[in-house]
């Protein structure tokens, strides 16, 4: 699992048809370095990744990627190489916290 900030939204047209009624976002990987820099960047690179949760432009989330992105859709085989698992409300580093909304967008 890695943490990343949604950039935007995705449409697919012509929609995959295992992906209709599911929100597709644009992640950008928050790299080690600005998480501890705890700047608000993220640093990586952008993937798209499938979002149930309704996560808004600028959230900070975490996402599995891989085969295991495809699990929350058992049994049927979903076109899947990301997925948001959950929204970051705040951060500890060290002795100081973060709050997801601190991201720059």
């Amino acid at each position: 699992m890695r943490l990343g900030i949604v950039r935007g939204h995705v449409v697919l047209s012509p929609a995959v048809p295992e992906l209709l009624g599911k929100t597709l976002v644009v992640v950008e990987p928050v790299t080690m370095a600005n998480l501890t820099a705890k700047n608000g960047l993220a640093g990586g690179k952008s993937l798209v990744a499938v979002d149930d949760l309704g996560a808004a432009k600028g959230q900070m989330v975490a996402f599995t990627e891989g085969s295991e992105a495809a699990n929350p859709f058992w049994p049927n085989q979903v076109p899947v190489d990301a997925y948001c698992t959950l929204i970051i409300d705040s951060i500890t580093t060290g002795k100081t916290q973060q709050q997801g909304s601190e991201v720059k967008k």
